[in-house]
């Protein structure tokens, strides 16, 4: 069967970037809404949104502790009670036992430095991300592990 000549598909990297942006709705976080995506050979392993760990309550029902205590964006991030998205999507596949090894993560902002920390234990080769976020130490880490880096958008 001959595919239609005026037929427009993505490249896989607008595929994944577009579900990233999906998986952020599920967010709840009251300052940001992230969405990621782990992908190897073309295949979703596994996903994550930003926010408070499952079954505990929501920042819509406590408050946001960043914005009560006047925490500037891309500075403590240990004062939350939300995983970030990068963080839910490599425990999520821990929890099923995939394997993650040499894998592509796609998330809808730049990985902070402390999930970076956590893609380079995980054996994750390339990252691509839509917005960028002010944390040069995780720059920084990313160019010394050698994993590919791109800037989407």
């Amino acid at each position: 069967m001959k595919e239609k000549p005026d037929l427009v598909r993505p490249t896989w990297d607008e595929y994944f970037m577009e579900i990233t942006k999906v998986v952020a709705t599920r967010s709840t976080c009251l300052r940001r809404q992230i969405g990621a995506v782990i992908v190897k050979e073309q295949r979703l392993l596994a996903s994550g949104y930003n926010g408070a760990p499952c079954g505990l309550a929501h920042c819509g029902e406590t408050g946001c502790v960043r914005a009560d205590n006047q925490i500037p964006s891309g500075e403590r991030q240990e004062l939350c009670r939300g995983l970030h998205a990068e963080q839910s999507a490599v425990v999520q596949a821990a929890m099923y036992g995939v394997s993650i090894r040499g894998a592509t993560i796609y998330s809808t902002h730049q990985p902070c430095s402390a999930c970076t920390k956590i893609i380079v234990n995980a054996g994750i080769k390339r990252v691509v991300y839509q917005y960028s976020y002010p944390d040069k130490l995780a720059e920084q880490l990313i160019g010394e592990a050698g994993i590919e880096c791109v800037c989407f958008g």
